[in-house]
């Protein structure tokens, strides 16, 4: 294609599709921008700092391996939120509380198993106060046995919650149980905060560096025990929940009743059990991937499901809401995104550009990235 002709097409696509056209010169001009800090120049215009700056590889290399490790951890618990919209219709706000109840619910029984011996009270173990620090490798047991607590324990949450509140309000229509899980929500937070307070705790922490990337001249990339083992329990976890969909009948199951579920039961597939088995795999999974997010982050606190709430739905939306596989990639998407954007905002906007990126998919394509295909 001659000089001409791309010039052509270019006029074509603005004139066409403006909006495809000024995304693509931002991306163009950011990518730009990154190469240029990358060979350590800085570009002025008239006095005014155009392009570039100060940037390392390593560092680069570190922003991207932590948006991903947020974004596996996110898109987990987004696959319970986006199973329950497909299957039950409806945007369950106490996702994110669950997310919490989870993690507090497994650090708990990690701490209490590895302050035995240590001659701490149980009180103290139980509200985080005996000072342990844990990590995966220089304490694999409680950690395993906190992992284990936090899927089973969300899973007892989840099933109670949808016992008192969700079953009996089944047929009330979506709009109710949405406003009922911003009860449940609200109630599950303060309930947590009552009983744990309202402080951050510390109860992770970093035992074991492995070297990832060592530049001559730059600070080595390394990856700890606690990063490593979010990354392989979130693998192993989304190849399990692709395995069952694909490969059982339950998953067939789920799949059918989120197409359509009348067709579903008078078909024969009990409905019932399906609604409940999705409560047990989206709780179980959420509350693994806040239990995964505080062994990373090394900190816990009664509202950060809350907070993170946010970025799940974002990552459900930009997958296409009601695909399991769209909440995965939506996931990785959005916390590349969150940690990418430290190279041009400042710490506290980065959310601002996670949801910038939100905004742009549902302009360019408002059924997400996977087309808004349901369950699977």
């Amino acid at each position: 294609m001659s000089f001409a002709d791309t010039v052509a097409e270019g006029r074509r696509l603005f004139v066409e599709r403006p909006g495809t056209a000024i995304l693509g010169a931002v991306v163009g001009f950011l990518m730009l921008d990154l190469v240029v800090k990358l060979s350590g120049t800085t570009v002025f215009f008239l006095g005014v700092k155009l392009l570039g700056g100060a940037m390392t590889v390593s560092s680069l290399v570190s922003m991207v391996l932590d948006g991903i490790l947020v974004g596996l951890a996110v898109g987990l618990a987004g696959i319970g939120l986006s199973m329950t919209y497909s299957i039950l219709d409806f945007a369950n706000f106490a996702h994110g509380d669950t997310v919490t109840a989870g993690a507090f619910i497994g650090w708990v029984a990690a701490y209490v198993v590895g302050g035995l011996g240590t001659g701490a009270s149980f009180a103290d173990l139980f509200l985080f106060n005996a000072g342990l620090q844990l990590s995966a490798l220089t304490a694999i047991g409680p950690v395993v046995v906190g992992l284990v607590a936090a899927g089973v324990g969300t899973v007892a949450v989840v099933l109670l919650l949808d016992r008192l509140t969700y079953r009996p309000m089944r047929s009330a229509g979506n709009i109710s149980l949405l406003i009922a899980s911003i009860g449940v929500a609200l109630a599950m937070r303060y309930i947590i905060a009552f009983v744990f307070g309202t402080q951050t705790s510390g109860v992770a922490s970093s035992g074991v560096q492995f070297v990832l990337l060592d530049l001559a001249g730059q600070r080595p990339v390394t990856v700890t025990d606690n990063e490593l083992a979010l990354l392989l329990v979130a693998v192993a976890l989304m190849l399990g929940v692709h395995i069952l969909l694909q490969r059982t009948k339950l998953g067939k199951a789920m799949r059918a009743m989120a197409d359509n579920e009348d067709l579903a039961l008078v078909s024969g597939i009990p409905t019932e059990r399906v609604i409940r088995l999705t409560w047990i795999l989206g709780g179980g999974l959420a509350g693994i991937g806040g239990y995964l997010l505080v062994l990373e982050s090394g900190t816990i606190s009664f509202n950060f499901g809350w907070i993170l709430l946010l970025l799940i739905f974002a990552a459900v939306i930009v997958g296409g809401i009601g695909s399991i596989y769209g909440a995965m990639a939506g996931g990785v998407l959005i916390g590349l995104v969150d940690s990418l954007a430290l190279i041009w905002l400042p710490s506290g906007l980065t959310r601002a550009a996670a949801f910038l990126v939100l905004i742009v998919v549902l302009l360019l394509r408002p059924s997400g990235i996977f087309g808004g295909v349901t369950t699977a």
